[in-house]
């Protein structure tokens, strides 16, 4: 008998897990109902279009149950401590880009800088403080889950507990639907979601954000944001942090997309008996198209630091680029900051990242041979 991913199911599982949650707490009327509405539109999706194999209804349902009794955690969280939402956080450092054009390196590299502040792969997937904390031990029993099911998945985006990451699991666990499409073929989910106002999910990003910053004591330090996703919601960002400074980042559309599809298919392959390379390659050109409009339309007009990073001259020189971004930021390159880069520079070097490609064409090749020039390119 399988879990369930139906709403019910799910709200049903995950009160009883956090007995003591609270829906509610300081979230409006409107954001409560937003959430509800998504789950339903979500797991509908999910039940109608997904073709999900038992492991993929598995993921599934673990992931919208943990959700689901996060949000009811962090209601509570923030009833009990009310101060915590009015924690005084310095204007971010927002990356923006489509996906695979070189947003993790260049948010690593800011990251690194002992200026900044940066989230940890943990925190963004369990953003519940602890104490004791006890959230990088469970994120490292999950990545070593992950790893032996999927060998690939450090050499599509690279991964350590503590290590900095986007804050995809903070869009997640608002049920944004970032997360959701790169592992499901959801498309009346997407559909809606992306119609859908994501006022709802930044307000409660912007709760997760400042939570973090309090538990850390690192609010004074400006944070370093990430996740793909911001490139198609970047205006309802901005009216969250207005004083925020932008990087964006470039890179060939036909690059961007052929890199881009070969993480959506290893990851539906794991979770779906029916995978369709033709389907998910168009799919990721109408979202660099839809991603490269919102964005084009958000920073027109925006007066804040603005820094565009080449991708290509990242990888030719990229303590030149870095310097050229500090520059357009108004911010200062330290010598500190810069051997911390290089040491990052050092880990990444080190890492099996460039080997996503390859492996999108010995997937076609096993399983769609008429995508193969596509990947190959």
């Amino acid at each position: 008998m399988h879990p369930p991913i139906d709403a019910a199911g799910l709200w049903a599982m995950a009160e009883e897990a956090a007995s003591d949650g609270d829906e509610r707490g300081p979230r409006t009327e409107e954001d409560v109902a937003d959430f509800r509405i998504r789950l339903e539109s979500l797991t509908r999706s999910l039940q109608d279009d997904a073709k999900l194999s038992p492991l993929g209804h598995a993921f599934a349902h673990g992931q919208l149950w943990r959700a689901v009794r996060q949000r009811l955690e962090l209601g509570a969280l923030w009833s009990r401590d009310p101060e915590i939402l009015v924690t005084d956080i310095q204007p971010p450092i927002i990356v923006v880009g489509q996906m695979r054009s070189g947003t993790t390196r260049i948010h690593r590299l800011l990251a690194a800088d002992p200026a900044h502040a940066a989230t940890r792969f943990c925190d963004s997937w369990n953003p519940v403080p602890r104490s004791p904390d006890t959230r990088p031990l469970w994120s490292a029993l999950t990545l070593m889950c992950a790893r032996t099911l999927d060998p690939w998945i450090d050499s599509i985006h690279p991964m350590g507990v503590t290590r900095p990451d986007e804050e995809l699991g903070w869009l997640a666990c608002a049920l944004d639907h970032c997360a959701y499409e790169a592992q499901w073929r959801i498309p009346s989910y997407t559909a809606f979601s992306e119609a859908r106002d994501p006022a709802p999910v930044y307000r409660e990003f912007a709760r997760i954000l400042r939570t973090d910053a309090h538990f850390h004591g690192n609010a004074s330090k400006r944070r370093v944001l990430k996740v793909p996703q911001f490139a198609e919601d970047l205006g309802t960002l901005l009216q969250q942090f207005p004083d925020a400074a932008v990087v964006m980042t470039r890179r060939c559309q036909d690059d961007t997309a052929t890199s881009s599809a070969s993480l959506v298919a290893n990851q539906m392959t794991i979770q779906s008996d029916d995978v369709d390379l033709d389907w998910i390659h168009a799919e990721t050109r109408r979202k660099i198209e839809l991603r490269r409009s919102r964005v084009e339309q958000a920073l027109d007009g925006f007066e804040g630091p603005l820094a565009i990073v080449d991708f290509d001259a990242l990888g030719a020189d990229w303590e030149a680029e870095i310097d050229r971004v500090y520059e357009a930021l108004g911010l200062v390159l330290s010598t500190e900051a810069i051997e911390a880069m290089r040491e990052e520079q050092n880990r990444a070097a080190e890492s099996s990242h460039s080997a996503h490609s390859a492996q999108l064409r010995a997937f076609a090749q096993q399983n769609h041979p008429g995508f193969q020039a596509e990947a190959s390119r």
